[in-house]
């Protein structure tokens, strides 16, 4: 509880538990030793959650997460756990999408970069993963173009790929909420016909809102977008508090669609949403 809260990946498991994976950074106004630790934690409600004593994934040794680690997104298999994640550079500003594996939460180990920055798509961050139909892996991705973030998408064999680049899923809309910044959320698939993608969208002055776009059942295309954000954050206590919702992880439950994101860059909260 010494640092600030981000990126709830949360997920439910065979026999009921409710998993946490969270982004933990270094408070407002103190020294930035990196940019983040994903720690790990179970509950029995999906809201109060019992930490592990240790993070599970910390920067380095590697270059290409020296800097810090973020954004969790976690895939569930027979043999354990993979962990999708943002890595960071020393200098703090650039990173590359990354990825461990392990049969425990406690007892992850790095397996290097999972999908590389290049020339044209820089700082791959902010996983999200599906598998269709015809056994093939789609990754959502953020990356960093013309001085602001993108959604990109590749496909691939396996989750680890390798991925072969896709054309882009969809672009901001002028004199839009999502005019400028869109970046990946999480997918809802319980309708495998027209998976929804609660996605993150801002104004060049990064004022980010979570909104809504449906997909066909292989994302090839668009079949439908939400006019309006779905989720807008509250009046901040503090007037000079970061303006931005950001949505990380959907669960079902029982019939109930729950959307879990973070706020202020700081502190986690859910939502109920409902299919109209």
């Amino acid at each position: 509880m010494g640092r600030d809260l981000m990126s709830p990946y949360v997920w439910r498991e065979a026999d009921g538990r409710w998993g946490i994976m969270v982004r933990a950074v270094t408070k407002a106004g103190e020294p930035m030793v990196d940019t983040g630790q994903i720690w790990a934690g179970w509950s029995e409600d999906g809201v109060n959650f019992a930490m592990l004593d240790a993070p599970s994934i910390v920067p380095g040794p590697g270059d290409h997460d020296a800097g810090g680690v973020e954004d969790p997104t976690v895939i569930r298999r027979d043999d354990g756990y993979v962990v999708y994640y943002s890595g960071v550079l020393a200098d703090h500003a650039h990173g590359e999408l990354s990825y461990a594996t392990g049969p425990s939460l406690d007892r992850l180990v790095k397996s290097g970069v999972a999908l590389a920055s290049s020339k044209s798509e820089g700082n791959t961050k902010e996983a999200t993963i599906d598998r269709t139909a015809d056994g093939q892996w789609r990754l959502f991705y953020e990356y960093a173009a013309d001085e602001a973030s993108r959604i990109g998408l590749a496909s691939g064999p396996d989750i680890a790929g390798p991925w072969t680049e896709a054309p882009t899923p969809f672009l901001p809309r002028v004199d839009s909420w999502d005019d400028w910044h869109l970046s990946t959320g999480p997918l809802l698939t319980d309708d495998p016909a027209r998976p929804v993608m609660f996605y993150n969208g801002a104004t060049r002055d990064a004022r980010w809102r979570i909104g809504w776009a449906a997909f066909d059942a292989e994302y090839t295309r668009v079949v439908a977008r939400g006019l309006q954000p779905l989720l807008t954050p509250p009046p901040a206590d503090d007037r000079g508090a970061t303006d931005i919702a950001f949505a990380a992880s959907v669960v079902v439950e029982d019939g109930q669609i729950w959307l879990y994101y973070s706020l202020e860059d700081r502190k986690l909260a859910r939502a109920l949403i409902r299919r109209s």
